[in-house]
């Protein structure tokens, strides 16, 4: 607890607060009657003393306010102690309805509304702010006629000086009883805060973190050591910038979602000594943000040029990074910033989507970005393979377990794994030994896990398709990566992209008009990345006039899924079970469509010409309907 000091104008007042620290109730260390010319001098020496908090009032807490620093508790009369001043005034001026004015600052009164009504008489307050100003107020005070004045130590003098009668502004124990109670409170608190910020200090200048603290404009207030070294500025430096300035990684879309709606938000940023993870926080006070708090820790260093060209030297592709995966929609950014958070962990990480879709690249992502990106990267399917089979390429001598000891392991289908070899796989993640093709032999690895499933671990638990124990060893870090159907972004970015690196590769110019492209979209593309690449190849290879339209790409669709189309079709019939029984569904277009076509004898030219549409459009419709 700091020490808290009592400075008053009057020996009276020194004798009131001896009275009630008897009580033992408050703790005052030191208590002395000073004057109002010496009152900031003597808080000076209590300041060097020692103190913490100082209990004054009037013109002398003004004076120690304006020039200290340290926190001062003014003593504030209560309603009862000016009843009693009105009381005595009465007596002294022996008027039916008396003039009375009040001088002083304004903060050493209680509300005085009702005092004309309750006193019969007329209150007058000749409130001021400064010490200089007290003279005149008591000048003015005299040109309106008061009857008495009630005021501090200089305004009773000024008063005598006029030849106005006048009244101390005495206290009652109460009032004492408040300032210390006040300054208690206060020494409490400012014991709290002084704690916090030590412990924050020491927190900041050990973290192994780096830390940034904002105020709610987004200004950096504090930096710790960690964070000069990862943005290379000092702290003096930082102090009073705009966080985008010394982190420029960070976006407005950040800033809001932090400062603005409340909410934490994670990202990877570039430092000066590479790739960092950052964690930005709100800091909330009663439900507003009051300013944020960003920490960054250093990730794992990116894969180095000489690894780079080592691995062109042998004819390996270079590894894929985040980065070279589409991310455009919102689902694949989620995704792809779950798998960069799981790059921070050695645990194993379970992978699921349809075919096609980007599991091993990010699998090989992760591994790249991870600690062991400088180590081996393997990718070993177990559909098909017996279980002997799947036991030597696995854990055999020459296995894929050892050959990728101190790197990573990409497993694909997991749950097509015997259950022996699932034990196999469970002790390797669980313990870091494999068992190799002889149960009892037994060798200590270091490899990563990732793992590809049809379905979650544990629905395959369920189906009895995965043992319990590596069930639930894999029901941790889950990546479930959304078909390209659920990505219109991606699909249509995955389209441009494809179709421009097939004409560069065969050395053609097609376009893709926009109804071309409107029914490419609406494909389903059960076989994502890789049914849209063979898909694109087929089309540009075969394509025989530069323009490619709706009707070139439905009739390659056609050629080549006509199951997946004829099944779509039917759906859109609405004709047998569950229809209405009508041609068509019901459906007007389709009947006007046909109607037109018979009434034409099937001349496509004169139909569409007709229903005021394109060949190709009426094609399109006709395959819709099923319209022969």
């Amino acid at each position: 607890m700091g020490k808290i000091v009592l400075l008053v104008p009057r020996e009276e007042m020194l004798r009131q607060a001896h009275n009630i620290l008897q009580e033992k109730t408050y703790e005052i260390q030191e208590m002395r009657v000073i004057t109002t010319e010496s009152a900031v001098m003597e808080a000076r020496q209590s300041i060097a003393d020692g103190a913490s908090i100082i209990i004054a009032r009037g013109l002398q807490a003004s004076l120690i306010k304006q020039y200290t620093d340290i926190p001062v508790v003014e003593m504030v009369l209560t309603a009862q102690e000016m009843a009693l001043l009105v009381g005595k005034a009465r007596q002294i001026v022996k008027k039916s309805k008396p003039i009375i004015g009040v001088v002083g600052f304004p903060n050493m009164f209680c509300d005085m509304s009702y005092f004309d009504e309750l006193y019969e008489i007329v209150l007058r307050t000749y409130y001021v702010h400064q010490g200089e100003e007290l003279p005149s107020a008591v000048e003015n005070a005299v040109k309106d006629g008061v009857d008495l004045i009630i005021g501090g130590e200089l305004a009773v003098t000024k008063a005598a000086e006029s030849g106005v009668p006048s009244l101390f502004l005495s206290v009652t124990e109460d009032s004492f009883r408040q300032a210390f109670a006040m300054a208690e409170r206060m020494d409490y608190a400012v014991c709290v805060e002084k704690k916090t910020a030590a412990q924050m200090e020491t927190l900041l200048d050990y973290s192994y973190n780096g830390i940034l603290q904002l105020n709610g404009k987004g200004i950096i207030t504090a930096a710790n050591p960690r964070m000069e070294d990862l943005v290379g500025r000092t702290s003096q430096e930082l102090k009073g910038l705009f966080i985008r300035e010394a982190v420029p990684g960070i976006g407005e879309e950040e800033l809001e979602q932090v400062l603005v709606k409340g909410e934490e938000c994670s990202l990877f940023l570039e430092g000066d000594q590479g790739q960092v993870f950052a964690v930005m926080a709100p800091v909330l006070l009663e439900g507003r943000v009051e300013g944020a708090i960003l920490t960054c820790h250093k990730v794992q260093k990116k894969l180095s040029q000489k690894k780079q060209e080592g691995r062109q030297r042998q004819g390996l592709p270079p590894l894929v990074r985040f980065e070279d995966i589409l991310q455009k929609s919102k689902s694949m950014k989620e995704c792809v910033h779950k798998a960069r958070l799981y790059a921070l962990s050695g645990q194993p990480v379970v992978l699921m989507g349809e075919p096609g879709t980007e599991k091993r690249m990010l699998a090989e992502s992760i591994h790249n970005e991870s600690s062991r990106g400088n180590g081996p990267f393997l990718d070993v399917p177990c559909g098909g393979l017996s279980g002997e089979q799947q036991r030597g390429m696995l854990f055999g001598g020459r296995g894929a377990v050892f050959q990728a000891n101190g790197g990573s392991l990409l497993i694909q289908d997991v749950q097509e794994l015997t259950w022996d070899n699932q034990y196999r796989l469970y002790q390797l993640i669980r313990f870091h030994v494999c068992h190799g093709e002889e149960i009892a032999s037994l060798r200590r690895v270091d490899v990563r896990v990732m793992v590809t499933l049809k379905s979650t671990p544990m629905e395959l638990m369920e189906d009895g398709r995965l043992r319990e124990d590596l069930g639930y060893l894999l029901s941790g870090l889950e990546v479930k990566i959304p078909p390209f159907r659920e990505r219109p972004e991606d699909l249509r970015q995955k389209l441009d992209d494809t179709i421009r690196e097939c004409c560069e590769r065969y050395s053609r110019y097609h376009v893709l008009t926009a109804g071309g492209k409107k029914r490419l979209l609406e494909y389903s593309w059960k076989g994502n990345l890789f049914q849209i690449e063979s898909f694109c190849d087929r089309l540009i290879l075969t394509a025989r006039k530069r323009t490619l339209d709706e009707v070139v790409v439905e009739r390659l669709l056609e050629e080549l899924y006509p199951q997946v189309l004829r099944a779509g079709q039917e759906k859109e019939r609405d004709f047998g079970e569950g229809g209405t029984g009508e041609p068509f569904g019901g459906n007007e277009e389709a009947k006007q469509v046909a109607d037109v076509l018979r009434r034409y004898g099937g001349n496509q030219e004169k139909a569409a010409k007709e229903l005021g549409i394109s060949k190709a459009t009426l094609w399109r419709r006709r395959k819709k309907y099923g319209i022969e």
